[in-house]
């Protein structure tokens, strides 16, 4: 009887990956700055200053780099600055997210205003806002913030680029065996002593 040919490939460990926060995710969550200039436009918002937002970030983490760049190798420095440039994106990135539950509150409330026999949905007494007024305008400053703090995620990728020499991108960290807890790994070490 022959013998079927094995495959030369070698089995491999997939290892699953947490997958970090990007600045493209950040994008998609909040506001741009022709979206974060209608919002601040029709609630009576101030307009920000979005450029200026993104440069002075950039320019506050480059100068932080050259105050450490004695004191720290270059790898310490990329190390250094991957944390706090996730640390900018990750707190954009969980802004947009507040900003979108915002924003669906708020649709959801003004979509049941259109609903003639809904009493508590109208308008409050005279001088108070509807419920759903306040959440379109609760919605309107979250995206306002959300948008600031996009800029400023903006700007320290930049900054990352220019001090490192290459584009930032999320930590991924390896994910632990869900079904390993501490107190299991420590019996599985305290038992392998006694071998």
């Amino acid at each position: 009887m022959a013998k079927t040919a094995r495959s030369p490939r070698s089995s491999a460990t997939v290892v699953p990956l947490r997958r970090g926060t990007s600045l493209e995710m950040v994008r998609l969550a909040c506001p741009d700055a022709a979206q974060a200039n209608r919002i601040s436009e029709s609630f009576g918002l101030a307009t920000l200053d979005s450029d200026g937002i993104r440069d002075l970030h950039e320019r506050l983490i480059v100068e932080t780099a050259d105050a450490l760049k004695e004191g720290l190798s270059e790898r310490a420095m990329q190390i250094h600055l991957q944390r706090i440039v996730g640390s900018y994106v990750g707190s954009a990135h969980g802004a947009g997210q507040f900003y979108s539950r915002a924003v669906t509150e708020a649709r959801d409330a003004t979509a049941k205003l259109s609903n003639d026999r809904r009493d508590e949905d109208l308008d409050g007494p005279v001088g108070f806002d509807s419920a759903a007024q306040r959440k379109r305008e609760f919605a309107a400053e979250v995206g306002v913030q959300a948008h600031a703090l996009r800029m400023a995620a903006e700007g320290a990728v930049a900054a990352y680029e220019h001090v490192v020499g290459e584009s930032w991108k999320p930590f991924e960290r390896l994910i632990e065996h869900a079904g390993e807890t501490i107190s299991r790994k420590a019996a599985e070490v305290q038992m392998a002593a006694f071998t």
